[in-house]
């Protein structure tokens, strides 16, 4: 990618929020799940990293975790697979003895111009990807959570402002914030709080793979800061949410996206 995204492996800085625990981050090889899993790292927590195929890019998540002092696993396999979900959660138990944040962060999309064009297949991988994995995942987590477990879902500001060139992954993401209030609203008197974020434009190797060559040239002009934003620009709101920092925030959705406004 040109340029390439900032992951904050120069700019981030932790101080210990997230000592002593241990998280899943689906979608950890690049990108938002990238910025996350290291600033996860320095903030002393371990890390589970999943990962469809992209062996060379999970490699280097675990590079950076592992230069910040921390563990880093990382799997590969489809998440459109519920046995593969319960087969994540069932490693992280394995090496970190328990599971206190689920970052279900890993997405698929696909721009189409008219509703002909999008096949049933790709209807489905884009709801397994975003809406079933999130739901098998949170089910397979929450038995082994403590209380002050956290969960995070990724969102986006397509849930409330669609764009029709992303017709079913802006349908996954509105329900996503939909589930995000539900769960935490059930999982409340367990002590886990489930809360989601909701990005605008941002800087990811999913943009040049999934958009026209036009629409990355200008991806991101259109908000109010003029620019798309940068992994590592996502992470601190993730740490937030995972941290003691956040202890009554439940089914909220915060957003950061450059000055869109989502009302």
């Amino acid at each position: 990618m040109d340029p390439p995204p900032d992951y904050g492996e120069k700019s981030y800085k932790g101080t210990g929020k997230l000592a002593g625990k241990s998280a899943i981050i689906t979608g950890g090889d690049s990108g938002i799940g990238r910025a996350v899993a290291l600033a996860f790292a320095r903030e002393g927590a371990d890390v589970l990293i999943s990962y469809l195929n992209e062996e060379s890019d999970a490699r280097e998540t675990a590079r950076m975790v592992e230069a910040s002092g921390r563990k880093c696993i990382a799997v590969a396999g489809d998440i459109q697979q519920e046995g593969h979900c319960r087969a994540l959660v069932e490693r992280a138990v394995e090496e970190f003895g328990k599971v206190d944040i689920l970052v279900n962060n890993a997405a698929y999309q696909m721009t189409r111009e008219s509703i002909e064009e999008i096949s049933t297949e790709e209807f489905d991988r884009t709801l397994k990807t975003n809406l079933y994995a999130m739901f098998w995942l949170s089910k397979a987590a929450v038995p082994h959570m403590p209380e002050g477990g956290a969960i995070i879902n990724t969102t986006s500001i397509q849930a409330d402002n669609p764009s029709p060139q992303l017709l079913p992954y802006a349908m996954t993401k509105a329900g996503i914030q939909n589930f995000t209030g539900g769960l935490a609203q059930m999982l409340g008197k367990k002590g886990i709080r489930v809360n989601c974020v909701a990005p605008g434009p941002i800087w990811t190797p999913l943009i040049p793979a999934t958009m026209p060559e036009e629409k990355v040239k200008n991806f991101g002009k259109d908000v109010a800061l003029g620019r798309p934003g940068q992994p590592a620009e996502l992470a601190p709101v993730y740490v937030l949410l995972a941290s003691d920092d956040s202890s009554y925030m439940a089914g909220s959705t915060i957003a950061v996206t450059g000055g869109k406004p989502l009302i």
